[in-house]
């Protein structure tokens, strides 16, 4: 099920959405500022956002911005705002698409499908890595061929998507700690450092000599998974 993130002021607005998306099996986190948007974004790490410009706090289009500056997460504009200079602002600042209001629920609801395909197509890891006798599913976050009682955290699974979608190539340890935990913590690498050691714990034959998830001295993490 995929994750949206709504950042809208008005509560029957808010309603409404909620109640369209979950009928088509979404879960839905709602924020009524771009401030509250921004920490949801961080912490939640939505599949989708959908972002009104008119927030109470900051304009959307800068909260687009600050979400781009650390995420590729699609967005969505749902505003009232009709103008050729405020669709053009927000699709500069990083939106995907922009729709109007008073909006079609349909009409949403098929560019909410069609960003979500694109985001799958463009940016999807591979559905599953082999790691030895460990088979990592990443779209159902599973680990098959290992005893029951080990587990990824959601933080460790975050890890290994960002180091799985760049599959055998350096993966530098300031942007994993930035789409993983965000840009406020981009210069603090002992949480990730922390993540590594206990993933090693759990899909290494040999902890202390990694064979899948190698450093790379002075720059990052490269992933090396059986073919």
């Amino acid at each position: 099920m995929h994750l949206i993130l709504v950042a809208e002021d008005e509560p029957a607005i808010r309603d409404v959405l909620r109640v369209l998306l979950a009928a088509e099996h979404f879960r839905v986190v709602e924020a009524e500022s771009a401030g509250r948007a921004a920490i949801e974004a961080r912490s939640h790490k939505p599949d989708l956002m959908i972002v009104d410009l008119g927030l109470p706090d900051r304009d959307g289009v800068d909260l687009i911005r600050e979400v781009r500056s650390w995420s590729p997460v699609p967005i969505i504009v749902l505003s009232a705002r009709t103008n050729e200079a405020d669709k053009i602002a927000a699709l500069d600042a990083g939106a995907d698409d922009y729709v109007t209001k008073p909006f079609a629920a349909r009409e949403l609801l098929a560019r909410v499908r069609a960003a979500l395909r694109r985001s799958a197509t463009g940016a999807a890891p591979a559905a599953t890595i082999t790691l030895g006798r460990i088979v990592v599913d990443l779209a159902r976050r599973e680990l098959h061929g290992t005893p029951a009682d080990i587990h990824l955290t959601p933080l460790e699974y975050r890890v290994l998507e960002n180091l799985a979608r760049n599959a055998g190539s350096i993966v530098k340890q300031a942007r994993l700690v930035r789409e993983v935990w965000g840009p406020g913590q981009a210069n603090d690498t002992r949480a990730l450092r922390v993540c590594i050691r206990n993933l090693r714990q759990k899909l290494e034959p040999d902890p202390k000599r990694p064979k899948y998830l190698v450093t790379e001295l002075g720059l990052g993490y490269r992933l090396r998974p059986d073919p």
